[in-house]
């Protein structure tokens, strides 16, 4: 019997030198049958030629327009079922994968038809095993969702279980489950939209599994000295999305409010500490929620600069 086809799907943004590192250690994987779709969003350091000259055998998408992390992505992701794809490994750019990562997960998905999303333990660039995420957990009581083991070494005390999310740096879904959940929802734009993809998929009656013996590493810090304006804009707005969507009825009143509440604290942390433009893109982030505007916001509503983190994953250079 056949093996299942596997797509990775990459987006890069100007981010040639990670690009390169991610493709070289996927070039290692020991698994087959496996495309990989890189997709670049207009990139001007020379992405797209270096791909070609150091992997031809790779097949490379450039974006016609700006629709976001999960916009972007999703062209990725249905180009790869019109090619075929059975599973689809959703990767950023900043990633090492383990020749092995992809048979493990694959190992895992075949010894429980049930699952429809899995996910690799996921270890920072820092020496040693630090664990970036060992799988999500979505806190419903105080509306937080967060990578489980962070900053701790892993010493095998996360072991393979269901989980309520897989963090969107490498994550493994089935054609089945993208057929009955549907692709990433792109009105979150960038931010919590491989939270809501997992609670869908769970909800059209997959399991969401973490596997430990996959292994991969992520670039990006696990603490952050604090979030740039538009980092900052779509995670709390995101965050107001995801739980009033999601929460079970008998968390959802707490819920809401403990969103509410931080953003309405965090307008007034910010103005006191001298932070006017955090200040300014918290309260668009509540006043758009409520008005129930979602998708890419007009980023001239505040001032921000090129260290935001968002920036860096999904905005296009200036012509």
């Amino acid at each position: 019997m056949a093996r299942p086809r596997i797509t990775t799907v990459v987006l890069n943004t100007n981010r040639r030198d990670d690009t390169l590192n991610c493709l070289a250690s996927l070039a290692q994987s020991t698994y087959a049958p496996h495309h990989i779709l890189v997709l670049d969003n207009s990139s001007t350091d020379g992405s797209v030629e270096a791909i070609q000259a150091r992997y031809p055998q790779v097949q490379i998408e450039r974006l016609r327009e700006n629709l976001g992390y999960a916009g972007n992505n999703n062209v990725g992701i249905r180009l790869a079922l019109q090619q075929g794809a059975d599973w689809v490994f959703v990767l950023n750019e900043d990633t090492l994968v383990e020749p092995d990562c992809l048979d493990r997960l694959m190992e895992a998905a075949a010894a429980d038809p049930a699952i429809g999303v899995v996910g690799p333990m996921v270890y920072t660039f820092d020496p040693g095993q630090v664990i970036s995420s060992a799988g999500g957990r979505v806190l419903w009581p105080i509306a937080d969702a967060v990578n489980v083991g962070m900053g701790e070494v892993d010493q095998g005390q996360y072991p393979a279980r269901p989980v309520d999310f897989i963090n969107g740096c490498g994550l493994l879904i089935s054609r089945a489950a993208i057929e009955r959940a549907g692709v990433l929802d792109e009105t979150f734009f960038i931010y919590f939209e491989e939270t809501d993809w997992c609670a869908r998929v769970r909800q059209a009656g997959f399991r969401v599994h973490f596997e430990p013996a996959a292994r991969m590493r992520h670039k990006a810090p696990i603490h952050w000295s604090g979030f740039g304006p538009s980092t900052l804009y779509y995670v709390t707005r995101n965050r107001l999305r995801f739980f009033v969507r999601h929460t079970p009825v008998q968390h959802k009143p707490l819920a809401v409010w403990r969103a509410v509440s931080g953003a309405v604290r965090g307008i007034y942390g910010h103005r006191r500490a001298g932070r006017p433009e955090h200040a300014r893109a918290t309260g668009y982030a509540l006043l758009h929620a409520v008005q129930r505007r979602w998708g890419k916001a007009d980023a001239s509503l505040w001032k921000t600069d090129a260290s935001d983190r968002t920036l860096s994953h999904v905005a296009r250079p200036k012509p």
